[in-house]
């Protein structure tokens, strides 16, 4: 929780004025029903949202654990429902309430194993069985300024090699394609592509999208 409580105070202060640019692959939705249950998790505020309603989704909502962010959400585009994570990463919905789950750019939020995988068990159970979870996230990247922060964090914490502090505070992580591919054992994997993004201090990274249907 210790963890919890410095990321939520990353999000509701510097992390809100952030602006956030994973692509959405629509065509990977392109056999989805325009009114099937879709949820943002980590929804910021609300760009992914908006546009898969642009694309004709009409029941998508989204949630995060920053109220700064959730409110800019809000003013945004105040036509679409979004809602303060009170207690990440439990849901307040039944099992098998949504048929398609995104996850963008959440996990690199997320530096700790167990806490990834309770995650992703979440959403798991919320996901209708052949529902769809499409990830997108940042790998490991093979510059020096990066193989640098990831070994200094190690060495000083001990954590999973990845991990590391950005300069205005956040706690982040780089993933091995491995590691991704190893959090989806409820799913089979449908398709998988390499991106670049720019990461939301404004560093191109190479970065992945995974999509997956629930078993």
């Amino acid at each position: 929780m210790k963890e919890h409580g410095h990321q939520l105070a990353y999000w509701d202060t510097v992390g809100a004025t952030k602006t956030f640019t994973h692509p959405v692959d629509v065509g990977w939705l392109a056999g989805v029903s325009p009114d099937a249950r879709v949820l943002d998790y980590g929804c910021g505020y609300g760009r992914v949202m908006a546009e898969l309603s642009e694309h004709g989704f009409s029941d998508v909502s989204g949630v995060d654990l920053s109220p700064a962010l959730i409110e800019r959400g809000r003013s945004l585009r105040p036509d679409l429902p979004f809602a303060v994570l009170e207690s990440p990463p439990h849901l307040p919905h039944p099992s098998a309430s949504f048929d398609v789950v995104l996850l963008f750019a959440v996990l690199t939020c997320v530096p700790d194993d167990a806490a990834q995988r309770a995650l992703v068990a979440e959403l798991s159970r919320v996901l209708a069985p052949g529902g769809l979870l499409y990830i997108s996230d940042v790998l490991l990247q093979d510059d020096e300024r990066n193989h640098s922060r990831y070994t200094a964090h190690a060495e000083r914490f001990g954590t999973p090699y990845g991990v590391f502090a950005t300069d205005d505070g956040a706690v982040c992580r780089h993933h091995d394609i491995a590691e991704l591919r190893a959090l989806l054992s409820d799913f089979d994997l449908v398709d998988e592509h390499r991106i670049e993004v720019t990461t939301m201090n404004g560093h191109r990274s190479q970065a992945i999208q995974l999509l997956a249907r629930k078993r």
